[in-house]
């Protein structure tokens, strides 16, 4: 069975990154962008990967211009923007696409597993959220305008 921990990703600063490297931990997947009305959500996200840093949870961040061209900048942009505006320190990585013909095989995947409303696949817009839980196994997708701490009972449940 394929598991979320099977993928791999560029990271921000250019490394190939297995997701391997979180394999028992619960995982919050984000599709990101700079300039997006819900761009205070990195925030939040901050938040959660703060309050359960000691244990097995972490915040995966994927920058994504494919929603109103909300994310125009480079990598070292968009990390220098997160590190200066939000004091992100969760992991984030380069931008994929996360719906079409070029869709990043990590939201290939999990697209497949929760669809959205009225069962699409398609990613509506920035800050969709996946949970995916220590066995690596889909068990949420949240919506945009779901803020990230409202999550943490949903989180807690999961370690």
């Amino acid at each position: 069975m394929t598991t979320a921990y099977d993928f791999a990703a560029r990271t921000i600063d250019g490394r190939e990154m297995s997701l391997d490297a979180w394999r028992g931990q619960a995982l919050l997947i984000v599709n990101t962008a700079s300039k997006c009305g819900f761009t205070p959500q990195y925030a939040g996200l901050e938040a959660l990967h703060r309050r359960f840093a000691d244990q097995p949870f972490e915040v995966l961040g994927f920058p994504c211009n494919q929603f109103g061209g909300q994310e125009p900048g480079i990598a070292a942009e968009i990390a220098a923007f997160c590190a200066t505006t939000f004091d992100v320190s969760f992991p984030m990585f380069d931008k994929v696409e996360v719906n079409g013909p070029h869709r990043h095989p990590l939201y290939d995947w999990l697209t497949r597993q929760k669809r959205g409303l009225l069962g699409t696949r398609s990613i509506r817009w920035n800050f969709t959220k996946f949970l995916v839980d220590r066995e690596g196994r889909v068990v949420a997708r949240y919506a945009p305008q779901v803020e990230p701490e409202t999550l943490e009972p949903a989180i807690a449940a999961l370690l």
